[in-house]
């Protein structure tokens, strides 16, 4: 604990933290002090020297956001010499801005008009500088970011979040000392051309306006724009996002984050701050459509409902409520996702109900749930760039998570941090780590066997946690030790030496943490390799304290919430198993019915049964299998057998145009809810804007159609609906709307009094104890041979998400990826002869594309990679529909293609 103190300022007695400076003290307490280059994410440099204060006997004026805060210090904020310094700092600034506020975006919310007219400043009083025209600019021809130098105050803020908060140092302030400084890259390279992420935090930074989105210049001035905050509709992390809201437009202008909310504070991503065209597309979807003859015509809502509620009973009548199935979406709300379970098994009368996390985070439930009794990310974010050791395993974090990639980059970079990475590619962290293991894909249980067989010859485990809070140690052990060490240095083509120094770092840490993704989960060993990882983190005793654990990140917006209401096909919501007749005699109380006894079908297994003619009726919310599956051939064939399909959806996706009723629904901006970001933290979804035509959102859409089904569902408000899955969810139990202002609350949080857990574990496992699980390491169920020598893996890129729906209907998204492309190294390329940008045929058992190579040293030489987002060139018509035994994911990580090179055919015509 840091030691608190008091001191004066401004005749007040203040409390202040040992540390804090000046500046800090005084805005804690509620006493503005003018600055322009003060962030509180930032070390203070006293650029812009407005802070300047006196303090009580020594001559002079000192910068506050500098001074440290003493005991018993007296300060003095404002005084007649004070104000004058403040005026002339501000007129010497203004000599050097265009002074433009009537047509500017930030006026009335730019700090540096609102001190020059505190401080009376007169612009006139040191000249005014003329500007060119059309001076040389990094940004010019930049579709994301401009910059204006006329508007620049030369705080430097710009430039030290991007080293401080980023840690890419691509800004810097240059000209220092000339009558005309700006901020500009090295060499004045155009900012496309450097390893710029495009995340914008920058013009967040910007007090002036001088750095802004090109997209939103013009479309209205802050102050009389709408801020509406809510929850990112990408990634897991939760970022929380201020859409500014033009009303007379009806149209969200431009998205910002405010410093200080969790987790983010600040920072967004290149698709948090512009991937939100999407929002109003004119391909939103705008009515219900019916398909007669084999063409969409616009429907009333009361004849597509009517359709659909019949359809779907006339199935159920002949067929059994099992032949109708349901896929339920991470992209939706918890309320919705609740209400569509509930449709499925009160109304429908079936446990056939799943999302896409079986396809990412499926073998995460099975995995923790069985080694610790939560399935759940053990940490919190902000505690992860505290770890003494990060490893890093199949998760390319800057790309796919891109705030903590970079709180984690930063960590490392500032050696607070050791970063270890496993990955078969040589992604943006490997730059960062003290070690990389570039392990074959598929390969993961045999490295982190090795790992551990290490700790326990070298005796590096942890032998009070295991022996106090653990079970099953000894057939784990044995297992382990079966590890032939040579041998799982061969299988992973890792160096010995390498799996050694890493086991070493891992275990010689007071505080590690692991953190995955898709990398480990996609794959038909996926339960296997996260049972792996729960036995790591278990034999080093690296669970249940802060700044440790296992953290397996979502790869969407609300995967972990869609899990925790039940949104899969053998548990109610909260996990709680539908095959228990206790726990299913507690729902069918609570909702009034007779409810199925036998868990239902998964994602692929529903596919596999619409393609055998068991599945006659599907209900798709905001899903698009027709991208996102494996082996999407057959998927597209599973689809067109069906008796009935209805996709409820804001774009009318690949999946929607093979639908026989389109429904349309409203995005994240136009609805109230929450989404549970990877922490397990329940964060409000706001409505900003009006819906397009008639969409509506998707719990109204459900409760209408289970009513039309003899199954009445009535709420008035998205919060009645949180009431109800706090009423039946116990790991919710103290969670309603009146509590998720601000940070949100952390599951469990099981009282109304209830604060929250940061992180899990603490004392005891949810399961009581911790369980070690042999695990022996089993090969990809298909490896190269003769035929296909090549394997492939599948993932995301930085500027796109999940099935492109709605990043590649944003400009800046689009501009910066416009099509796909497949990564192969140098090695490989020179093997079948490919340049970089020509078109190469991938083929395998299941299909081929045609795609752009890029030729890049990232993948193993046996290896290449392809993003899954477009469907000029769907990676997922080569992928293998295989299943893990357990959680039933695909393995999407690991197939065996071969290569072509398609002759006459440069990257240009690739892109027509």
């Amino acid at each position: 604990m840091k030691g608190t103190f008091t001191l004066s300022i401004d005749g007040r007695q203040v409390h202040a933290e040992e540390g804090q400076t000046v500046l800090e003290a005084a805005l804690a307490a509620g006493i503005d002090i003018p600055r322009l280059c003060w962030d509180p994410r930032l070390t203070p440099t006293a650029q812009c020297r407005l802070c300047l204060v006196r303090l009580e006997g020594q001559p002079g004026l000192v910068t506050s956001c500098t001074e440290k805060a003493q005991p018993g210090m007296v300060v003095v904020t404002e005084d007649d010499e004070i104000r004058e310094v403040r005026k002339t700092i501000l007129e010497l600034m203004l000599s050097e801005h265009r002074l433009s506020c009537q047509t500017c975006d930030m006026d009335g919310e730019c700090k540096l008009q609102d001190y020059a007219y505190l401080y009376g400043a007169d612009e006139r009083a040191f000249g005014l500088r003329e500007f060119d025209t059309d001076p040389p600019n990094y940004t010019a021809r930049d579709e994301a970011i401009r910059y204006d130098s006329s508007l620049c105050s030369q705080c430097e803020r710009c430039v030290r979040v991007c080293s401080e908060v980023q840690g890419l140092d691509i800004l810097t302030l240059m000209g220092l000392g000339s009558a005309a400084p700006q901020v500009s890259t090295a060499f004045e390279m155009p900012l496309q051309e450097t390893d710029c992420e495009v995340c914008g935090n920058c013009i967040g930074a910007c007090p002036t306006g001088a750095l802004y989105e090109r997209g939103s210049r013009g479309m209205g001035q802050l102050k009389n724009l709408e801020k509406v905050v809510t929850t990112c509709p990408y990634c897991g992390v939760g970022c929380q996002i201020a859409l500014y809201v033009n009303r007379d437009l009806g149209r969200i202008v431009r998205v910002g984050s405010e410093i200080g909310l969790v987790p983010n504070d600040g920072s967004l991503c290149v698709k948090g701050r512009f991937g939100y065209d999407f929002i109003h597309s004119e391909d939103r979807l705008t009515h219900p459509l019916v398909k007669r003859n084999g063409r969409f015509e616009e429907a009333t809502w009361e004849e597509a409902l009517d359709l659909v509620a019949g359809k779907l009973g006339d199935i159920k009548s002949e067929h059994g409520p099992d032949a109708v199935a349901g896929l339920s979406s991470a992209k939706c709300t918890n309320e919705e996702n609740y209400l569509f379970q509930k449709f499925m098994r009160a109304a429908v009368g079936t446990n056939n109900v799943d999302h896409c996390a079986r396809l990412c985070h499926a073998s995460t439930v099975a995995g923790l749930a069985r080694a610790f009794g939560s399935g759940a990310m053990t940490n919190s974010i902000e505690e992860l760039p505290r770890a003494d050791v990060i490893f890093v395993i199949g998760s390319n974090t800057t790309e796919c998570h891109p705030v903590l990639g970079a709180m984690i980059r930063r960590a490392a970079q500032d050696g607070r941090a050791h970063l270890i990475v496993a990955d078969p590619r040589k992604i943006e962290l490997t730059r960062y780590a003290q070690i990389h293991l570039q392990q074959a894909s598929g390969s993961d249980v045999a490295l982190v066997n090795a790992m551990m067989k290490v700790m326990l010859e070298e005796d590096l485990w942890d032998h009070r946690f295991v022996e106090e809070r653990c079970e099953n140690f000894e057939a784990f052990r044995e297992e382990v030790l079966r590890t032939d060490l040579e041998e799982a240095a061969h299988v992973t083509g890792v160096p010995l030496s390498d799996i050694r120094r890493a086991a070493r770092l891992y275990a010689g840490a007071e505080r590690a943490a692991i953190i995955y993704s898709m990398g480990i989960t996609q794959h038909t060993t996926g339960t296997d390799n996260v049972l792996t990882l729960a036995n790591l983190a278990m034999l080093t005793g690296n669970v249940g304290r802060e700044s440790t654990g296992v953290n397996p990140l979502r790869g969407q917006n609300n995967v972990q919430g869609a899990c925790d209401v039940g949104a899969l096909p053998d548990v109610y919501p909260g996990y709680q198993k539908v095959d228990d007749p206790d726990l299913r005699r507690k729902f069918e109380e609570a909702w009034g019915v007779t409810l199925p006894v036998e868990p239902g079908l998964t994602v692929v297994e529903m596919m596999n049964a619409a393609a055998d003619g068991d599945i006659k009726g599907l209900y798709v919310m905001g899903e698009n299998p027709m991208l996102s599956d494996p082996d999407i051939g057959h998927v597209k064939e599973g689809l067109e057998r069906l008796d009935f399909l209805c996709v409820q959806d804001i774009f009318l996706s690949e999946t929607a145009e093979l639908a026989d009723v389109v429904l349309p629904a409203t995005c994240f901006a136009e609805k109230d809810g929450t989404f549970t970001s990877t922490e397990r933290r329940i964060q409000r979804v706001r409505r900003a804007v009006a819906p397009p035509g008639e969409a509506r959102p998707d719990w109204e859409i459900l409760c209408d159609l289970a009513s039309r089904m003899g199954y009445p569902m009535h709420y008035e408000h998205p919060s009645d609906v949180m009431d109800e899955i706090a009423s039946v969810t116990p790991i919710y139990g103290g969670v309603h709307y009146e509590r998720l202002e601000g940070t949100g609350l952390q599951w469990p949080s099981p009282t109304a009094d209830h604060p929250g857990t940061p992180y899990l574990h603490k004392g005891r496992f949810a399961r009581g104890k911790g369980r070690f699980h042999p695990v022996p390491y089993r090969p990809p169920a298909e490896v190269p041979d003769d035929e296909f020598p090549v394997v492939l893996t599948t993932g995301r890129k930085q500027e796109h998400w999940h099935t492109g729906t709605m990043s590649r209907r944003s400009r800046v998204l689009d501009w910066l990826l416009p099509h796909g492309e497949l990564e192969m190294s140098p090695a490989l390329a020179d093997r079948y002869d490919v340049g970089d940008g020509e078109t190469i045929r991938v083929i395998s058992r299941r299909g081929s594309v045609e795609v752009t190579a890029r030729v890049v040293d990232k993948p193993r030489p046996d290896s290449v990679f392809m993003a899954f987002h477009f469907r000029e060139a769907p990676a997922n018509v080569l992928t293998n529909p295989a299943l893990d035994p357990i959680a039933k994911i695909p393995e999407l990580k690991v197939c065996a293609v071969r290569l072509e090179k398609v002759a006459g055919e440069a990257e240009g015509e690739q892109e027509q």
